[in-house]
């Protein structure tokens, strides 16, 4: 592998826990370039012939094993679409991490797309965890697009945890799934945003097989002035359940809009939503600085545990 230099090393820990190089399969990139790839005898990494990506091909019954495919930027004004395909054997059961992290020192902008799409064959089990993070002093923007679809079947599960809690400007993240019969699909978002960032999550999910469930929730902050738009849609065409919610905390001159949708095609089809949005409760604060607390470390610890 590459040395990467201090700032890189630290992008990589924070979006991928990595402190060195991990253990089993990865596909680190650095500023647009392969900076280590690592397969081994069950996950197979073949970079694309031209270049825009990887694919990953994971062995059936592949049980107990990671992928760690982590981007990092640090040139300013560096843009790249990444396309990485992921192909899950049946009864598999593994463990991807990804993530982008960009420092941009810069006046220009810098920005990471990253289209991810995952195949799951029958009674495959995913764990896929996304982390976004953004650092540096410069004007110019740290902007992350990340798309992600997902195409499950007959007893499959996909376990997603995407969390964005720091330093992007931009972020438009599009995530679509389709679900056969018994398939399961679980989303976990985490999102802070401050200043001036915007942030828009998209999410459908396509309820196709009876027994076919998705379960997608989203936790976030919005401070100063910024923007966040959380638009997820349940589409039952089967004897299917699933629950979409937005949970969110407003703060100084934010702005939210939650749009949850539902779209039964089906009479066996139940689909719930809920959305809430409102500030943090004066008491909770009040309790807070009771135990020797100011009044901003009180709402620190607030939204710490709120977004855990």
């Amino acid at each position: 592998m590459k040395e990467l230099d201090p700032i890189q090393k630290r992008l990589l820990e924070e979006v991928a826990g990595l402190h060195k190089v991990p253990v089993g399969a990865y596909n680190i990139r650095a500023n647009g370039e392969s900076a280590g790839r690592v397969s081994t005898a069950n996950i197979e990494i073949v970079p694309k012939e031209d270049g825009a990506g990887i694919d990953i091909h994971i062995k059936p019954k592949t049980k107990n094993e990671s992928v760690h495919i982590p981007v990092v930027l640090t040139k300013t004004g560096l843009r790249e679409v990444v396309y990485n395909d992921f192909y899950i054997g049946e009864d598999a059961d593994v463990v991807i991490v990804a993530g982008c992290g960009i420092d941009n020192c810069g006046n220009q902008d810098s920005e990471h797309d990253g289209i991810h799409r995952f195949y799951l064959e029958k009674n495959a089990r995913v764990k896929y965890v996304e982390k976004h993070f953004g650092s540096g002093e410069g004007k110019g923007k740290r902007i992350l697009n990340p798309g992600t679809e997902v195409y499950m079947k007959e007893g499959s599960t996909m376990e997603m945890e995407m969390v964005q809690i720091k330093g992007v400007d931009n972020t438009n993240r599009i995530t679509t799934a389709e679900l056969d019969k018994d398939a399961k699909l679980l989303v976990r978002e985490r999102l802070m945003t401050h200043g001036d960032q915007n942030a828009l999550s998209t999410y459908v999910v396509k309820l196709n097989g009876d027994g076919s469930k998705a379960d997608v929730v989203s936790r976030s902050v919005a401070k100063d002035n910024s923007y966040q738009k959380f638009n997820a849609k349940l589409v039952g065409n089967a004897a299917c359940s699933g629950h979409t919610e937005c949970d969110s905390i407003i703060m100084d001159n934010g702005n939210i809009l939650a749009v949850p949708g539902l779209e039964a095609n089906n009479t066996n089809a139940a689909l719930v939503h809920e959305a809430a949005i409102g500030k943090i409760a004066g008491d909770q604060i009040i309790k807070l600085m009771t135990l020797g607390l100011t009044e901003s470390e009180a709402e620190e610890q607030i939204i710490n545990g709120f977004l855990k």
